[in-house]
């Protein structure tokens, strides 16, 4: 089994012809390509809300934003699926929130890591393949985009949570991957505590 998980993704000004028309091969290049259908999983973080209405909320650093049409990109690329645990999900509000969260699902792409609510945000997924249980974990650092009881958004790291919920999947699956979005803008290493942090989770 190959399996291919990649960082970020977001559409930009001189890219995004390349993702209404669905040209996966010109976006990835000719080597990346084949790289990446040769895969059997693919897994990427879409770090942008996918709607046609500005609603920034009040935030620090820059609201993301990317038309609907770029979804024929997305779809293109194939993805087992897309991890929405990050600092943007919610740059449009919750009107955004929702139209990406429509659309992923009107085409068919599975997606872990928010919710309508923190129980659903903080669902992991789990993929069946060549006799072997994968089990997906996703959660992001606290910025402006968590999720609550009663709100929708991302799915926290919380260490009283998060940990026991890594525990059980860990129960269930041959394995388990934790995608976990945050440290330190600009910055390449991880800080002191993350490494903990991440050190726990391989733990459990």
């Amino acid at each position: 089994m190959q399996l291919l998980i990649a960082g970020d993704l977001v559409p930009t000004k001189p890219n995004i012809a390349l993702f209404n028309k669905g040209d996966s091969k010109s976006l990835l290049g000719e080597e990346l390509y084949s790289l990446w259908d040769s895969a059997d999983i693919r897994i990427f973080n879409l770090e942008v809300p996918l709607t046609e209405k500005e609603e920034p909320i009040p935030k620090c650093g820059p609201n993301l934003i990317a038309p609907t049409s770029t979804i024929n990109g997305i779809k293109a690329l194939n993805p087992s699926l897309l991890t929405l645990a990050n600092n943007h999900i919610l740059d449009q509000g919750e009107l955004g929130f929702k139209s990406t969260q429509d659309i992923l699902n009107k085409n068919n792409i599975p997606f872990i890591g928010i919710g309508n609510n923190l129980s659903e945000a903080s669902k992991p997924y789990i993929i069946q393949q060549d006799g072997l249980k994968i089990g997906v974990y996703n959660c992001a650092e606290h910025e402006f985009t968590i999720a609550t009881e009663e709100t929708p958004g991302a799915n926290p790291f919380e260490p009283l949570e998060s940990l026991d919920q890594i525990h059980n999947l860990k129960e269930e699956c041959d394995y388990v991957i934790v995608l976990y979005h945050g440290g330190k803008e600009h910055y390449r290493y991880p800080s002191p505590y993350l490494q903990k942090v991440c050190r726990k989770m391989a733990q459990k």
